[in-house]
C-alpha cells in the first residue's frame, strides 16, 4: 500500500543533501546587536559609567562601567540571567575580551545608593545630548500622540506600577495584592521617546498609591529631562492615583517661572462624586472621542465635568482641600460582558472613570471632550511595562536585593537603549518595533567578520530579508557624534 497517494511531494526533502562539519571561521551571531554596544560607546554613556563606578586605587581587570554597559547590552539582547553575558563573551571575534560571570557578579554587588546616584547623574547627562541628536535627525522630539492629534513640545510622563512575580524567596518578596508573591516596582517611562526615566524596585506588598514612592520616582524622572524640555510637562498616572501629597507637588512646579507643569491622574469614584454624577442633566453629557479624535455614540458612551456640581454643593465646597485650579471629568461607557461593577454602576447601567486635571478649559483644544480623551492613552504605559519585561524587569536574577536593584537599574538602560536604536538608526515599522521583534529581524543576525587593511568588516547575508536595515543601523551607530565635554 502507498502512503502518499494524493500528494507526490516529499515533504523532508529540505535536509536529503545536508553534511556537518566543524571548520568555519570568522562567523559570528547576534551580530547586530554591536548596534546596541555601539550605541553605549559612542553617546559617551559606557564612559560615563566608568567614571561612576571607579574605585580609587583600585584597577580591575575589566573596567566595571564597561561591565555594566555590558549588562545593559546583554539585556536589550533578550538576557534574562546573569549567566547569558556568554551572548557577548562567546563572540569575542565581535566583541572582544567581555567579563566573567563572577566579574559581573562583583560589578553588580558593588552598585550601593552612592553609585546609584552618580549612575543617575550621568543618564541625565547624556540624555540630554542624545536628545540633541533626536532632534537633529527628526526636527524635534517626537509628540505624545492623542485623539489623532499631538501635544507638540509637551514631554508626558507616565507613572505605572506593575508586579514582578518571584519563584523562590528573595529579599523584598512579599504577598502582592493579586495574591502573588514578588516585587511591586514603580516605573516613569517618556511617552515621547519610550525611554525609562526612573524606576524603584519596592516590595510586592507596597501600594499602588503610595504618595512617598510616586513623588520620589517623578522627581527622579523629571531630574532625567533635558533642562529646557522641562517647561512644558504632563504627569499621568492611572487607577485611583490621585493624592494630596502627589497634586501639590506637580501644582507648585508651576509656581517655577517659565514652568508648566500638568497632571491627569485617576480620581476615586466616592460618595461625593455619585451623587454629583446624579444631578447631571442627561443634555450635558457630550460624546466621547476615539483615537482618531472623532465621536462616538452618546448612547454608548459620554463624558461631562464635575467640578461645578463639586464646587457648589448645598452643603458646601466638597473640594475645599485640594487646589483650587482642580477639575475632575467623568466618563461614563456601557460595560462589556463581564465587566466588574460598583452597586451603584449595576444600578445605574453605566461604568464610570474619573480623571483628575489642573489643564484650565481655556487653552486651544483643553475641551473636556480632548482633556479625557488626553488621559486614556496612559494605557500605552502598560504596552511599555511589557516591553520592559521582556527587557529585564520581568525576572529578578538573585536572592540579594541589591543585585536585583542594580539589575533593574542595568534594565532601565536597557530600554533606553533600544528608544535611541528605534529614535536614531532605524525608519519605517523596525523604528516602532517591539524588542521581540528588534531581536529576531536584527539583534540575533548572524554575520561574517572578515579582515582586511587593518579593518574588521561585518557582512551581513544577502538573503537576510533585513539585510539594508540592519547594515544602515550599523553604519548609524558607528556615525554617532561624541558628546562635548
Amino acid at each position: 500500500m502507498k502512503l502518499w497517494s494524493t500528494f507526490d511531494v516529499d515533504v523532508t526533502g529540505w535536509s536529503r543533501d545536508l553534511a556537518v562539519e566543524v571548520g568555519g571561521r570568522g562567523v559570528v551571531s547576534h551580530a547586530g546587536t554591536a548596534a546596541v554596544r555601539l550605541l553605549a560607546d559612542r553617546t559617551g554613556l559606557t564612559e560615563g559609567l566608568s567614571r561612576a563606578m571607579a574605585r580609587r586605587g583600585f584597577m580591575p581587570v575589566h573596567d566595571r562601567g564597561r561591565v555594566f554597559a555590558d549588562t545593559a547590552v546583554l539585556i536589550a539582547d533578550g538576557g534574562r540571567v546573569l549567566s547569558d553575558l556568554a551572548v557577548l563573551r562567546d563572540q569575542a571575534e565581535l566583541f572582544g575580551p567581555v567579563a566573567s560571570d563572577p566579574t559581573l557578579w562583583r560589578t553588580l554587588d558593588a552598585v550601593g545608593q552612592v553609585q546609584r546616584n552618580k549612575i543617575a547623574r550621568v543618564r541625565a547627562r547624556i540624555r540630554e545630548h542624545v536628545w540633541s541628536l533626536i532632534e537633529r535627525r527628526h526636527g524635534r522630539i517626537p509628540p505624545s500622540r492623542v485623539a489623532d492629534r499631538d501635544l507638540g513640545t509637551t514631554v508626558v510622563v507616565r507613572l505605572d506600577g506593575s508586579l514582578v512575580i518571584a519563584h523562590s524567596d528573595k529579599q523584598l518578596a512579599a504577598g502582592t495584592y493579586k495574591g502573588s508573591f514578588g516585587h511591586h516596582p514603580l516605573l516613569a517611562m517618556c511617552d515621547n521617546t519610550g525611554e525609562s526615566l526612573a524606576l524603584l524596585l519596592r516590595t510586592g506588598s507596597a501600594g499602588s498609591n503610595t504618595t512617598a514612592d510616586h513623588l520620589e520616582v517623578l522627581d527622579a524622572a523629571i531630574a532625567q529631562i533635558p533642562a529646557k524640555h522641562r517647561r512644558n510637562l504632563l504627569v499621568t498616572v492611572d487607577g485611583a492615583g490621585a493624592s494630596h501629597g502627589l497634586i501639590k507637588y506637580i501644582t507648585a512646579l508651576n509656581a517655577k517661572p517659565g514652568r508648566q507643569a500638568h497632571y491627569s491622574v485617576g480620581w476615586e469614584l466616592g460618595a461625593r462624586e455619585r451623587a454629583a454624577i446624579g444631578r447631571v442633566p442627561a443634555k450635558a453629557w457630550q460624546a466621547v472621542l476615539d483615537h482618531h479624535g472623532d465621536p462616538r455614540p452618546l448612547d454608548k458612551a459620554g463624558v461631562v465635568e464635575l467640578t461645578a456640581l463639586l464646587r457648589h454643593h448645598p452643603d458646601g465646597d466638597q473640594l475645599e482641600n485640594w487646589p483650587a485650579d482642580l477639575r475632575i471629568i467623568c466618563r461614563r461607557e456601557k460595560p462589556h460582558p463581564g465587566a466588574q461593577l460598583s452597586l451603584f454602576e449595576e444600578a445605574d447601567g453605566w461604568r464610570y472613570q474619573l480623571v483628575a486635571t489642573n489643564t484650565p478649559g481655556s487653552g486651544s483644544g483643553a475641551t473636556v471632550q480632548f482633556l479625557e480623551a488626553r488621559h486614556r492613552p496612559h494605557a500605552r504605559v502598560e504596552d511599555h511595562v511589557r516591553c520592559g519585561k521582556q527587557t529585564g524587569l520581568g525576572h529578578l536574577p538573585s536572592t540579594k536585593i541589591e543585585i536585583n536593584r542594580a539589575w533593574c537599574l542595568a534594565a532601565t538602560i536597557a530600554i533606553d537603549l533600544l528608544a535611541w536604536l528605534r529614535l536614531l538608526c532605524l525608519e519605517g515599522t523596525l523604528a516602532k518595533a517591539e524588542p521581540k521583534t528588534l531581536r529576531y529581524r536584527l539583534l540575533h543576525t548572524a554575520a561574517r567578520i572578515v579582515r582586511g587593511q587593518r579593518k574588521r568588516k561585518i557582512k551581513i547575508p544577502e538573503t537576510w530579508p533585513w539585510a539594508d536595515p540592519l547594515a544602515a543601523c550599523l553604519r548609524a551607530a558607528l556615525a554617532l557624534p561624541p558628546p562635548t565635554r
